[in-house]
């Protein structure tokens, strides 16, 4: 009894809850539309980059590797779950002893012998065989919820691997998209060198024309000339850039080597038509990592009480029942009918501090578990918050980018003018060609990280696995 008051006094679970409060918005507005809530084909509108996603979810490694953890989960479940019935056994077993003359069989059954009540299909013989045909069952009685709390625990992670399986399949079509988009912005860098290459091209042609009429040194020619075969470099570059995303993009979709389709121009592209983030208290049941985290939490509550159940007695019910004999020839004799039944109780003594070691263990990995929790959910209001200043900051500098990119270009035009009338030097010219080359590649990649600010907004507050 002093025992059993200690184990029911020493329970201690693990409560499912975030660190601190979660504020009540994110920007100081509260507005529980989200874009979680569009499934992928809703969100992406390039059909392109929707194939891609379709591929990777039927083919990527990442993604079948989850599916078997999902596989794997629920057998385990099953496994559990089976546990709470009686196993039961077909046996057929056979054998041989020879007793002592002076032990209690031996002498028990010389006396059996020698009585005038048997026959002689019941004399025993010597040495003495032993055969059983039968059934027999095992059944551990589930007084206080060891088996259940394993059950529980293995449906918990069950539900952990299906979000875990979800959380997957979000980031690989965060994956996918965020290489779709950079690849659509070097198409786009690749543009602008080509242009700014022939722009270059005829920029040096007219000053080797100037040389030649002696309005230009070989000076300015080996200036041209370099500033060319910089920005034919950056192509080189860009190109490469441009196979390595494709080669990223063919192993996400679990192939070895494809053209990756596009047609779509990044600054006509247009961005999803609702960027909302919700509430953040809506993370707890749309981000797959908080709610497998959860189930994790749940599980290692259920792992603490089904180890604490050890402490206390258990109930094992042993039944059996089929033919025994001691002669093959008698084994399905009607007499040869056997059954019987065994209950026995079993409690920890001197092996309690293996439990109390065991149950400490699975305390610690239970306090584990919550502070993934936790900091999961701190983490994953951190990544909306910057998904939607991104977008915002970079919609800003996306604006500030054409500006300048117009205002250089106008800059180059007036700088020709200007060479061409003695009032501009060559360097000037250098300049502002560089100046609008770096401004447009700059655009580009605001216009991509626009995109990505989406994406990383639509994954952080839990979309992306709907399809």
């Amino acid at each position: 009894m002093l025992f059993f008051i200690t184990a029911c006094s020493s329970l201690k679970t693990i409560d499912v809850a975030p660190r601190d409060g979660m504020p009540a918005s994110y920007t100081g507005i509260t507005d529980s539309s989200s874009v979680s809530a569009l499934p992928v084909s809703s969100f992406f509108t390039d059909a392109y980059l929707l194939d891609l996603i379709d591929t990777a979810m039927a083919a990527n490694p990442d993604i079948l590797t989850a599916l078997q953890r999902v596989e794997i989960a629920n057998a385990n479940l099953k496994y559990n779950g089976l546990l709470l019935l009686p196993s039961v056994t077909l046996n057929a077993n056979a054998g041989l002893e020879k007793y002592g003359d002076y032990t209690m069989n031996g002498v028990g059954n010389y006396d059996t012998n020698l009585s005038p009540n048997i026959n002689n299909r019941q004399r025993i013989p010597d040495p003495t065989p032993d055969y059983f045909l039968g059934f027999r069952s095992s059944w551990e009685v589930d007084l206080w919820g060891k088996l259940r709390n394993r059950k529980k625990a293995a449906f918990n992670r069950f539900l952990a691997s299906q979000s875990g399986y979800k959380m997957v399949a979000t980031s690989l079509t965060s994956q996918i998209a965020t290489a779709y988009y950079h690849l659509l912005a070097l198409d786009n860098e690749l543009r602008v060198i080509r242009k700014n290459i022939a722009l270059q091209n005829n920029a040096l042609e007219i000053v080797k024309i100037q040389k030649m009429g002696g309005r230009a040194s070989e000076l300015a020619v080996q200036q041209f000339l370099a500033q060319q075969k910089r920005t034919q470099g950056l192509e080189y570059q860009v190109k490469q850039q441009i196979t390595e995303t494709e080669n990223q993009l063919n192993f996400l979709t679990g192939q070895y080597s494809k053209a990756i389709g596009r047609d779509t121009s990044i600054n006509t592209l247009k961005l999803p038509s609702m960027l909302k983030a919700g509430v953040p208290s809506q993370l707890l049941l749309n981000r797959p990592d908080i709610q497998e985290a959860e189930y994790e939490l749940r599980a290692m509550n259920a792992d603490i009480k089904a180890v604490h159940a050890a402490f206390f007695p258990s109930l094992t019910l042993s039944p059996y029942v089929g033919f025994n004999a001691f002669s093959s020839s008698l084994l399905f004799n009607s007499g040869s009918l056997a059954y019987g039944l065994l209950g026995g109780i079993t409690a920890p003594i001197f092996n309690r501090k293996l439990i109390k070691a065991e149950y400490g263990r699975t305390a610690a990995q239970g306090k584990q578990a919550l502070y993934n929790y936790q900091k999961t959910v701190l983490s994953s209001y951190q990544e909306v918050l910057n998904s939607l200043k991104s977008i915002e900051n970079y919609k800003q500098m996306y604006v500030h980018k054409q500006e300048e990119v117009q205002a250089l270009n106008n800059a180059v035009e007036v700088a020709n003018d200007l060479y061409l009338v003695n009032r501009a030097n060559y360097l000037e010219i250098i300049t502002a060609q560089r100046n609008v080359l770096d401004a447009e590649l700059e655009l580009a990649n605001t216009k991509k990280n626009i995109f990505i600010g989406a994406i990383n907004l639509y994954r952080s507050v839990g979309g992306g696995w709907k399809r």
